[in-house]
């Protein structure tokens, strides 16, 4: 799987640099996933602009990167979508209902530090919870 994992201190970027998301590289994504999590990013941006084809294994990946930051009470946002049939797969599968879609990496930054703020707002400073 060819990506570029781009590590900051609240969040990681994941621009994943295959054209298609399919069988062949879901399973290493959501590996790649797991371990991300586990290697204890807050929230992850995932950046498809270079995919132009998703299948169902391909959705099946994102969902699961969805419910692991979500068990985290982390963010996870989709960007970069450029491709129409990918767009259109995702409306179909309803995910875009599911998932938070952001059309830039730059927005979607300033979303995942705006999560990042308020939840630290919101957690008790003796627990931090």
């Amino acid at each position: 799987m060819k990506h570029t994992l781009e590590k900051n201190e609240r969040y990681a970027v994941l621009k994943l640099e295959e054209e298609n998301l399919n069988s062949l590289v879901a399973p290493e994504l959501k590996t790649f996933f797991v371990q991300t999590a586990m290697d204890g990013v807050e929230s992850l941006i995932l950046d498809l602009s270079d995919v132009k084809y998703v299948d169902s294994s391909g959705l099946s990946a994102i969902l699961t990167a969805n419910r692991i930051w979500s068990d985290l009470n982390g963010s996870f946002v989709l960007t970069g979508l450029k491709s129409k049939s990918v767009e259109k797969l995702i409306e179909i599968s309803r995910l875009d209902s599911i998932l938070t879609i952001i059309p830039s990496l730059a927005e979607s930054v300033d979303f995942v530090m705006m999560e990042a703020l308020e939840r630290d707002l919101n957690s008790d400073p003796e627990t931090g919870v």
